[in-house]
């Protein structure tokens, strides 16, 4: 049949133009192809052209500057513009008949391209800031107002009125055409446009003009902010180049942590301000948030609002098109004729099935966007929340006193918990908040549906959902109530496993491990009966979310049927409240010191015994201990109890007894937001003794140093703390004890160096804790301290005068009467600490080297391969995963879901079987019984609530018993690991591995894993079924599959990138919060707020930019997904449509298939993100199997438990024959052919300069280091022959730094429980700390915070003592044991030990060399070998021997 603009019916009316030609229809339509002929004609040669060097004078970045007026409106009625073209488009081929009336519909499709077109050279005219070209569009609009508004006069003159829709639609356009063009001239008119000489100068945004600004999302146009079109290009390039933060580049200043917390920060004085009325407590808070947030919130709730209305539309549609096409009369009426075409009304449009399908396709789009765009802007709101509270925090700790958190009243996992979870929550609630807004208006709309459809049993299954909603509730409370539980179990878990690790060597050394390892176990044990009862509800959820769907479908049905013979079970009927069902159910289921001193001398030493004290003092000086009274006055006279000192006083260089070091570079360490002087670096380095340690460390000075340092000894910590001090320029420097961790040669050149020469020739106010009383001559001023007060001060000579025997007392410690300091050149610092840095490194770059090897065969093959691994699913994960839970528990998942889910699809193809037969009766007019119907589906049904039961008790279980199995192997094989692994591992991993990877397995893995398998099955089943009903469905869905399969592919590699990204960025955050309540005290006495400050906030921009962009990618993945969901709904509609009408399929399936199809979008959005998510939560999997590779130490010996004589070794005889030792196979030795004989009971000193083989000699006892050569014969039995646990348990050995354990005094004295009370007095009252022990609560079992940080440095390591002397071996090795403790206590300590262990054998590793002067026998070592072996006084009888050298040196 031939074309015709006007119809080719012969005589057609259509070109009759008697009446004047305004007054034909045709030549009216013929009219309105006028406007968009010229625009396309005219806009497509510029667009091709393009703007030439006009775009070239404004540099912007992207092209995004959008900056005419009316912008968005601008963009909003084209949307609206383009919709009603469609209408148009459809109405006109509805309304035509056979004669093909090609002007009914050809102006509209004109109209539509030029409408596309428009805002296309709008938008590339406003990028490219061309504005002249405007004219175009102006006289477009013009041009098609005008049009229209004569087709619209015409028809209103004939009589054409609002029943005939095409005259709705005309004055629609009219007005939308006026708009258009009033919005054209306000831009014209408002920047002098066009026709004006001088326009106005207009600047970019100054985020446009940074190229650091990567996320576009606020600045892009409407059609890129609700598709997430920019992020395409972000997307692709990840699978090229990894995403780092280079990568994704700086936030946009308005959505800045510091331009949200500024933001909050007036909510919340704009809140405080009226004093009556001013709320208060949490009220306050919500206010401000509200005040300062709300608005955005408010835009997504609406957004909400309006997706879930157009939800409705859905059931609607599938309604509207299932009746259509099973009407009797399926024939189309003739359409009304006037002005000689053909008109018809809004119902006679409505009423077509194709009609309702592109309008569903329409409605579904719409409905997906504003749902996501009301997620971005929730989840954006929340992150911008997020930053402020943090922020906020982090200004308050600034402001905390630091005894608050020295009393455990404030802990440092307190405030990280604050900053990682409960922020998070709270961003989170942001997000949920549209959800509980929109759920009141889906219930109601959603029940007034389907009584509409249904009548009164719509109303009685939705009371099922609704009775079953508190249960639900019910479920949700003790859901969240055993995951707290659980939390406090795991966070007690943590806190014994961290324990566990940071003492490990001490553990290994007393054989404690397994004792420690059983408390974890049994903490574990606690914390995965929570588990149980965690899985336990979340598999009654899971239950309930899938049951309560079918229980309440089976109920309305079965009563629609009972309460009438003739009620209407069609499956126009059955299939719109199956689906209004499924919209009803989502909503109910969210519902689921005192001490006054002056200090202003040039060097002020404070000194006094452990506890007195000391510390306590800096800290009141500084303004971090709770001043009870007295006052703290500075040299410009401001007093403490004013606010203004906290900004007057200047900075003050602090180091602290505990090394605190920032998880850095060394020099960054050094300099401390300092700028680098060259040459005041070197000398710190040099006085510090630091050069030598900077060349072992491969990357020197710029080497990351470590989570809080801990690949470095305890005096280079100290070392590296103190430099930073001295690096700082200010007045004042508080040195607290910094010679603790450091031997005597250290100390000297420190001192002499450091303190005498480049702090005294600046004329700095230095204030110097100390126990080494032989520095006192030096000092200025000094102040004597007891128990809490200053017991004298004054100059030496001053003490001498008035407290002589106290200066007699000092003169006797000091070893020397009245000499002069004598500067000894000596070695900087012990090699053992350079080893024990080389091996570190060594292991590292070795294990570097190692994942570079495999990984890397030339540059371009290893960047290929990294990317093919990054776009692969880690299934040998999945596989060590799914094999955990064992064969049995798997086998019952796999049949449980796949029975579980053909179930479902019975269940519903049943339904489409039934309402066919309903709809055959009703034709044939015969009678029609439903009790067979209703039998067999409500059996389907009851076993599909049965297998939902057993799925989600399946999918939990697994979760447990392979939570419970990885965590127990872990444990076991990180307890029973070698020392080189925690050596040469930084604490952090492996503690990530015990907390998120663990926490991850425990409680996301299997969530993650249900909702990607239902995801995944429900997908399959739904394609499955729209196949089944239109196999010509499979044709569409091979183009859709691929689009499908690449979006998924590249949203996997950018969103496990992102998502570790914000990982990562999250990890240097909470590590500030840390280091910096860890440091307090030395940022506020450097005056250093400011800059650290300035470092969180960015660190939460580089968090809250990850997060972002994660949020975009979700964002950009679910748009794509539900738009091909919708195209997805069309398709199907559209040939099931066809179908039916033309080859008979019955409408039941027609009704089966719509339904399938509408859920189709957000089964593949689900499946795609899970997929995502279980990347990487595998990860977890991974990472902890990588642990579980790890080669155990050898606890076998050729001797059994038993055959080791009971209380061996009873004499404490030691033998020790041509033995070398070294820490690992591919280092040097670090002994060499050592031979010596200790017999019972001898005193054995052991001395050398750093890194001679001291503590390794101690070492190799306990077998902690690898014996390759010679042997340690104890008692007559070589070591090497005996169990590891059984050596380890019958030796004692105090290390030098103090480790306490959480718990009570009578456990870190005693883990084992052997010891009676007395036994345990005793040992407290050698080591001097009865008085203090019985002066606290509880005496023995007083509590012991974490780390002990409730007893001093020297307290805990006379506890340390103490629990040595306990353990009453027969051996006893002291490692530098009196590092940490002041002369006098020390000298009182070594009267203690050579009588309490008269009769036993003690080897004492010497820090100060007077110590060892006393002993039996001394060991001079140098470089591996002994050097010198004899009675002291034979040693010292030769003036030429290395041990007078040493003992001259430590006078």
């Amino acid at each position: 049949m031939s074309l015709a603009f006007c119809g080719n019916e012969n005589n057609s009316v259509a070109y009759n133009v008697d009446g004047g030609v305004l007054n034909n229809g045709c030549f009216l339509d013929a009219l309105n192809v006028v406007p968009h002929v010229f625009l396309l004609f005219i806009t497509f040669p510029i667009l091709f052209i393009g703007w030439g060097s006009q775009s070239s004078k404004v540099h912007i970045h992207h092209s995004t500057w959008l900056h005419f007026p009316g912008h968005n409106l601008r963009w909003l009625l084209t949307f609206v513009l383009l919709f009603i073209l469609v209408c148009e488009i459809a109405e006109g081929i509805v309304s035509d008949g056979q004669s093909l009336h090609l002007h009914l519909y050809m102006p509209a499709g004109l109209a539509f391209m030029a409408g596309i077109t428009s805002i296309i050279y709008y938008h590339n005219i406003e990028t490219s800031n061309f504005p002249k070209l405007l004219l175009a569009l102006l006289i477009y609009w013009v041009l098609a107002f005008i049009m229209k508004t004569i087709k619209f006069a015409k028809y209103t003159e004939h009589g054409i009125g609002p029943r005939q829709l095409r005259y709705c639609i005309t004055g629609l356009l009219v007005l939308l055409y006026g708009l258009l063009l009033a919005v054209e001239i306000n831009v014209i008119l408002g920047r002098r446009y066009v026709c004006f000489a001088d326009p106005p100068e207009v600047k970019p945004p100054e985020d446009l003009q940074d190229l650091g600004v990567r996320f576009l999302q606020p600045f892009v146009n409407l059609l890129s902010k609700a598709t997430y079109w920019w992020m395409n290009t972000f997307i692709t390039s990840a699978h090229r180049r990894p995403i780092d933060l280079k990568v994704i580049g700086k936030l946009p200043i308005a959505m800045r942590a510091l331009t949200n917390y500024i933001k909050l920060r007036k909510a919340f004085d704009d809140q405080k301000r009226p004093q009556d009325t001013a709320p208060q407590g949490p009220k306050l808070i919500w206010q401000a948030l509200r005040k300062a947030f709300g608005r955005p919130l408010i835009l997504s709730i609406t957004f909400r609002f309006l997706a879930d209305l157009l939800g409705f539309a859905g059931p609607l549609c599938i309604s509207g098109i299932v009746h259509h096409i099973s009407k009797d009369n399926r024939t189309i009426q003739q359409p009304m004729t006037l002005l000689g075409i053909y008109f018809i009304s809004s119902k006679e449009f409505l009423e077509n099935a194709y009609v309702l399908a592109v309008l569903l396709f329409l409605a579904l789009l719409l409905q997906r966007t504003f749902l996501q765009a009301s997620y971005y802007v929730a989840i954006e709101t929340g992150i911008n929340l997020r930053g402020a509270i943090q922020t906020k925090i982090y200004n308050k700790i600034m402001r905390l006193c630091t005894s608050n958190m020295s009393m455990g009243e404030l802990t440092v996992a307190q405030i990280c918990n604050l900053v990682a979870i409960d922020t998070n929550q709270l961003m989170w609630f942001f997000f949920l908040c549209p959800n509980l807004w929109a759920m009141p208006v889906q219930i109601i709309v959603g029940v007034i549906l389907l009584y509409y459809l249904l009548g009164i049993s719509a109303l009685i299954g939705a009371t099922v959902i609704a009775v079953l909603a508190p249960v639900q509730y019910f479920v949700a409370t003790k859901l969240s109530q055993t995951q707290k539980s659980t939390l406090e179990y795991s966070s007690e878990r943590l806190k014994k496993t961290n324990e566990l690790l940071r003492g490990i060597k001490l553990l290994k050394l007393y054989a404690w491990e397994h004792i420690f390892c059983d408390s974890v176990e049994e903490t574990r044990s606690k914390e995965l009966t929570s588990l149980k009862a965690f899985a336990l509800y979340s598999s009654i959820s899971i239950f309930m979310n899938a049951a309560i769907p079918i229980a309440a479908v089976l109920t309305t049905f079965v009563v629609h049927v009972h309460i009438s013979e003739d009620a209407d079970l069609s499956p126009a009927v059955a299939f719109a409240s199956l689906s209004l069902f499924h919209i009803l159910v989502t909503p109910l289921f969210l519902l689921s010191s005192v001490v006054r001193s002056t200090v202003k001398a040039l060097l002020t030493m404070i000194v006094g015994q452990v506890g007195c004290g000391k510390s306590s003092l800096l800290l009141a000086a500084l303004g971090e201990m709770q001043k009870v009274s007295g006052t703290v006055t500075w040299n410009r006279s401001i007093n403490f109890s004013k606010p203004s000192f906290w900004e007057r006083r200047g900075a003050v260089a602090y180091a602290s007894q505990k090394p605190w070091l920032l998880n850095a570079t060394l020099v960054e360490n050094i300099t401390f937001e300092m700028p680098m002087i060259k040459p005041r670096y070197k000398a710190v380095i040099e006085a510090c003794s630091l050069q030598p340690d900077i060349d072992i460390l491969p990357q020197g000075d710029q080497t990351e140093i470590g989570e809080r340092g801990i690949i470095l000894s305890g005096g280079q910590k100290q070392r590296i703390s103190v430099a930073r001090a001295l690096y700082q320029q200010t007045n004042l420097v508080f040195l607290d004890d910094p010679f603790s961790a450091l031997d005597i040669h250290l100390s000297d050149h420190l001192m002499q160096d450091g303190i005498l020469k480049l702090l005294r020739e600046e004329k700095r106010t230095v204030v110097l804790v100390t126990h080494k009383l032989q520095y006192l001559l030096h000092a200025d001023w000094i102040i004597a301290m007891k128990d809490g007060t200053i017991q004298t001060e004054g100059t030496l000579k001053d003490i001498q005068n008035s407290e002589p025997e106290l200066f007699e007392q000092w003169k006797t410690l000091m070893h020397r009467q009245d000499q002069e300091f004598e500067t000894t050149v000596a070695a900087s610092m012990t090699d053992l600490e350079r080893k024990n840095l080389r091996r570190a490194m060594y292991s590292r770059e070795a294990a570097r080297t190692e994942e570079d090897e495999e990984g890397e065969s030339d540059d371009d093959d290893n960047m290929s391969q990294v990317m093919r691994q990054r776009a692969t699913i880690p299934w040998r994960s999945c596989g060590i995963y799914l094999s955990s839970a064992g064969l049995l528990l798997l086998t019952v998942l796999l049949l449980s879901q796949l029975l579980k889910h053909s179930l479902m699809v019975a269940i519903d193809y049943w339904l489409a079987h039934w309402t066919s037969h309903v709809i055959r009766a009703k034709t044939d007019y015969c009678g029609f019984s439903h009790s067979w119907y209703l039998s067999v589906f409500s059996v389907l049904c009851c076993l599909g609530i049965i297998l939902c039961l057993a799925t989600s008790v399946a999918v939990e279980w697994t979760g447990l018993k392979v939570a419970k199995e990885l965590h127990h192997d872990l444990l076991n094989k990180i307890i029973l690991a070698p020392m080189r692994l925690f050596e040469t591992t930084p604490l952090g991993s492996i503690l990530n591995r015990f907390s998120t990877d663990t926490n991850t397995i425990d409680q996301h893995i299997p969530t993650t894993l249900e909702c990607l398998s239902r995801s995944t099955l429900l997908c399959v089943s739904a394609l499955g079924v729209i196949s089944y009903v239109t196999p010509v469905f499979l044709i569409a869905l091979l183009p859709l599959a691929v689009t499908c399969y690449f979006i998924q592919k590249y949203f996997r590699v950018a969103s496990r990138d992102l998502q570790q990204l914000e990982d990562s960025t999250q990890l240097p955050l909470l590590s500030h919060f840390s280091e910096t309540v860890e440091g307090l005290t030395t940022i506020r006495a450097l005056r250093y707020e400011p800059r650290f400050r300035q470092r969180l906030l960015q660190f939460t921009d580089a968090n809250n930019i990850a997060s972002l962009f994660l949020t975009a990618a979700n964002r950009w993945l679910e748009v794509r997904m539900e738009y091909i969901g919708a195209c997805v709904v069309l398709v199907a509609a559209v040939a099931s449509i066809t179908n039916s009408l033309y080859n008979q399929l019955s409408t039941g399936l027609v009704g089966l298939g719509l339904t399938y199809a509408l859920m189709v979008s957000n089964y593949m959005n689900w499946m795609v993100r899970n997929l995502a998510d279980m990347e990487v939560q595998l990860g977890s999997v991974k990472r902890i199997n990588g642990l579980l590779k790890t080669e155990p130490e050898n606890y076998e010996g050729l001797l059994t438990v038993s055959q080791v004589p009971d209380g061996w070794p009873r004499q404490g005889e030691i033998k020790i024959q041509n033995l070398s030792v070294r820490y690992d196979a591919t280092l040097k030795p670090v002994l060499k052919n050592v031979n010596a004989h200790i017999s019972p009971g001898q005193k054995v000193g052991i001395c050398g300069r750093t890194g001679s083989g001291k503590s390794s000699f101690s070492l190799a006892f306990f077998r902690m280091v690898d014996m390759f050569e010679g042997r340690i014969v104890i008692d007559d039995i070589d070591i090497a022959k005996l169990p590891l646990q059984t050596l380890r348990s019958r030796l004692s050995i105090i290390l030098q730094d103090p480790i306490l354990f959480s718990g009570t005094i009578r456990f870190n004295l005693d883990p084992e429980m052997k010891a009676t009370d007395e036994m345990l007095w005793e040992a407290l009252d050698i080591a001097q700390l009865k008085p203090v022990v019985k002066s606290l609560p509880g005496g023995l079992d007083a509590a012991v915070t974490e780390g002990g940080e409730n007893f001093s440095q020297g307290q805990r390591q006379l506890f340390c003592l103490a629990r040595a002397f306990v353990r009453k071996s027969s051996i006893l090795i002291m490692d530098e044991a009196t590092a940490s403790i002041d002369m006098a206590t020390e000298s009182i300590l070594q009267k203690v030990v050579m009588t309490a262990f008269a009769d036993r054998t003690v080897v004492i590793i010497a820090h100060r060399v007077h110590t060892i002067l006393n002993a039996d026998l001394v060991i001079v070592m140098k470089r591996g070998i002994i050097l010198e072996y004899d009675r002291p006084e034979a040693l010292l009888d030769k003036e030429d021997s290395v041990f007078t050298s040493f003992v001259r040196a430590d006078k």
